[in-house]
């Protein structure tokens, strides 16, 4: 299985985000607790719940899991996962990277955040789509992105376009 058997009309995607706190030289990742990418680096973020938009999700989802209030948003990736294992994974990830917020990152129920140094990241302890795109928005770039997982989150196939202006 790859991604050309597979058809954006007719998956059905579960709408989701992921910030991305940075300053300087450095990343807010954070060590998912429980759930869905339990023992997994990655950002704050979640589903998008009711008729809340997609920015208010990444809001209030970054509160809850890491205690701090997102200033601007800055959206760097749409990212189309697909699992071949559990259709019901499959999700639209809306990326942002965040330069702006109230509050220190605390550990929660769900996640404990740590910084690390944008050219030291724990890729061997994040999803393993992590390594082909966080590099990109981290350098100023914007991506579109497809991942295809198989058994046990084993990345099958993936396909990541730069987002020229206008797009």
């Amino acid at each position: 299985m790859n991604l050309n058997n597979i058809s954006n009309k007719e998956t059905k995607f579960r709408n989701s985000t992921l910030c991305i706190l940075v300053k300087e030289d450095k990343v807010l990742l954070a060590m998912k607790k429980r759930g869905f990418g339990k023992g997994r680096w990655n950002g704050a973020g979640g589903k998008q719940k009711g008729k809340e938009t997609i920015e208010e999700a990444a809001t209030r989802e970054t509160k809850e899991e890491i205690g701090v209030d997102v200033g601007s948003l800055q959206k760097v990736a749409t990212l189309d996962f697909y699992f071949s294992e559990n259709l019901e994974w499959n999700q639209r990830v809306t990326v942002f990277i965040v330069k702006e917020w109230k509050g220190e990152p605390l550990e929660t129920e769900e996640m404990a955040p740590k910084w690390f140094k944008v050219n030291n990241l724990p890729f061997e302890s994040m999803w393993a789509d992590d390594i082909h795109w966080l590099p990109l928005v981290l350098n100023g770039k914007k991506i579109k992105a497809k991942f295809l997982f198989g058994e046990n989150d084993v990345l099958l196939d993936y396909k990541v376009n730069e987002i020229k202006n206008g797009e």
